[in-house]
């Protein structure tokens, strides 16, 4: 029994590049952590970890065990906490993060009916490198984004899809009315961006021109939501995912711009700390927030998990 113990602590070690934030995740002391690892190391006769002055580094000899026993490791507690969670009442606290704006109209509608059941939610929102950070630091134990998890301590699914649109009041879509919507005629005409950077703008004009945007925007504002009204009062034409200006676009509030190419398709993910998965509501509010991606329509295809 002990060495599945050991095994345990020794995968969040490996995962979070830490002793702290490993023992933190399994509920028990740093001390304790570090005696597992030492307990393993001499069992294997090897080190796995070098210590360094923040966190710790594999060995080669932890590569391979990480390797050897991660699927399995997994494999049983996830059958094990699937179990609990068909069978325990749902309670305690849920941790998610995400961008706001998806959060807001998709994932914390979906998730209400929860609350009835026990279940307390503490939703976040931030940018890429808060949600990521929120993640590593056991701040969320889910977390929805735009980029493709690759860390080797997240699982993840498929949760969304996202159009993303080039769209202005009809009064600027008349000014390119019979004319090509060009990165050109783009530049000699205000924009609205979510930061100086132009995110979202700068992906449409590469997949759709083929280049970098270089333009100053003559509005910025960290939240999608803002951008839409902003676009809405004609304070100049942006990008924006569909889910966000569909009603606006129905409206004829906005238009959308009319390019040569097809817009840009971006893939939203649902992703966890692995080492979350051991409690059951994280399990059960995964399963249940991927089936309502299925049943809303927020993605074509049958979700799959990547473990």
């Amino acid at each position: 029994m002990n060495h599945l113990i050991y095994l345990r602590t020794f995968l969040d070690t490996y995962r979070a590049g830490s002793l702290t934030r490993a023992a933190q995740r399994l509920g028990i002391t740093q001390p304790a952590a570090s005696a597992h690892i030492a307990s393993l190391e001499t069992m294997l006769a090897k080190p796995l970890f070098i210590r360094k002055a923040r966190g710790v580094a594999p060995t080669p000899a932890a590569d391979d065990l990480a390797r050897a026993i991660a699927e399995n490791l997994d494999g049983i507690e996830a059958t094990m906490v699937a179990a609990q969670a068909r069978s325990a009442h749902l309670t305690g606290t849920l941790h998610l993060a995400g961008p706001a704006e998806y959060l807001s109209l998709r994932v914390a509608p979906a998730l209400a009916p929860l609350v009835a059941e026990g279940l307390r939610l503490r939703i976040q929102a931030g940018n890429r490198e808060h949600i990521y950070a929120a993640l590593d630091e056991g701040h969320a134990d889910l977390a929805v984004t735009a980029s493709l998890p690759g860390h080797k301590a997240y699982g993840f699914a498929e949760l969304g899809r996202e159009r993303l649109l080039l769209v202005a009041v009809p009064a600027i879509a008349e000014r390119v009315k019979a004319r090509t919507v060009t990165d050109l005629l783009l530049r000699d005409l205000p924009c609205v961006a979510y930061d100086e950077h132009l995110p979202l703008i700068r992906e449409f004009f590469r997949h759709v021109f083929g280049i970098t945007p270089d333009m100053r925007a003559a509005a910025t504002a960290p939240d999608l939501r803002l951008l839409l009204e902003m676009a809405k009062a004609g304070a100049g034409w942006t990008v924006l995912p569909d889910y966000l200006c569909e009603d606006t676009l129905s409206s004829r509030q906005l238009v959308e711009l009319p390019t040569s190419q097809e817009p840009p398709v971006n893939t939203l993910y649902l992703a966890w700390n692995k080492g979350a998965l051991r409690h059951p509501r994280v399990v059960y509010v995964r399963d249940f927030l991927l089936r309502a991606s299925e049943r809303l329509s927020w993605h074509p295809g049958q979700s799959t998990y990547c473990k």
